[in-house]
């Protein structure tokens, strides 16, 4: 009897957990003026429909903080006030649920309109996620380089800081819905990368490595190119105080590789399994030289 009841408890226990993540939809316009690639619009318009999914379902909060300032000047005494607006969604995006759908057009100066349609799996903030910190810097391992504007040949470092001790992944995302395993890196045999709590890290620097005192030896060195039109990439950084394994992936000629839609699936299902973790996602452009 003890270990049906059991049974059940932990299947309850499973239950709370896949309730926590939803399927969600948005749908948003994005009006160009000229100035962006139709590759851009329809990554800004995708970003615009997430974020309308998640409002949709979880709602926003409004804050507004009022600066004042109280100026004399002769005999006036003028007080200046400056109301400040910020709205947040309150939920985040876990993953896609297929790939976005778009319908492109063109206002009467010939600039692009692109409508987008999204579907994904969200979950509402809570602070049961671990903390962290992540940069993408560009040319410098400094965090006055961090930056996600890249020019073809530029040299791409991660600055990472954890609140508690973890594990960490790195995944880049390209244009043609691959999706690459940056860290670990694929000469080291680890299959996680440990972190400890409040320690800073730069990834994919061999003369940082060696100055913690690390196998700089199996270090890549990412070098992002684009030389003839610009390119949109995406980085995910996973973060979490429990062990978890990563996905099966292919040889993608150095760097083991999936399609987006397989990764989606693996990220969904771990994200569920461990409420901790921690992802941020950074979009980045690089441009020919």
């Amino acid at each position: 009897m003890r270990k049906i009841l059991l049974l059940l408890m932990l299947a309850g226990m499973t239950v709370c957990q896949a309730a926590d993540i939803v399927s969600v939809s948005g749908e948003a316009t994005y009006y160009d003026d000229g100035t962006k690639s139709k590759v851009e619009c329809m990554r800004l318009a995708a970003e615009q429909a997430r974020i309308d999914a998640l409002a949709r379902e979880f709602g926003t909060i409004v804050s507004q903080d009022i600066l004042q300032s109280d100026r004399i000047s002769g005999n006036r005494e003028t007080n200046d006030f400056l109301a400040l607006s910020t709205t947040e969604v309150k939920g985040e995006w876990v993953a896609d649920d297929g790939e976005p759908k778009y319908d492109i057009s063109h206002d009467a100066d010939g600039n692009l309109i692109v409508t987008c349609r999204v579907r994904g799996k969200a979950k509402e903030i809570s602070n049961q996620s671990s903390a962290f910190e992540a940069s993408v810097l560009r040319n410098g391992t400094d965090l006055r380089n961090a930056d996600n504007l890249f020019r073809d040949g530029d040299d791409m470092y991660l600055y990472f800081r954890g609140a508690v001790d973890g594990y960490v992944n790195v995944f880049l995302q390209d244009e043609r819905g691959d999706v690459y395993l940056l860290l670990p890196y694929p000469r080291d045999a680890k299959t996680r990368v440990a972190v400890s709590k409040n320690r800073e890290y730069i990834f994919f620097s061999r003369e940082r490595a060696r100055d913690n005192g690390g196998n700089d030896a199996a270090v890549e060195e990412m070098i992002l190119t684009a030389p003839d039109n610009p390119e949109y990439n995406r980085l995910y950084v996973l973060f979490s105080p429990e062990s978890f394994s990563r996905p099966v992936m292919e040889d993608g000629g150095g760097l083991p590789v999936m399609k987006s839609e397989a990764f989606n699936k693996w990220l969904l299902k771990t994200r569920r399994n461990d409420p901790r973790m921690g992802v941020k996602v950074m979009n980045l452009q690089i441009a020919p030289r």
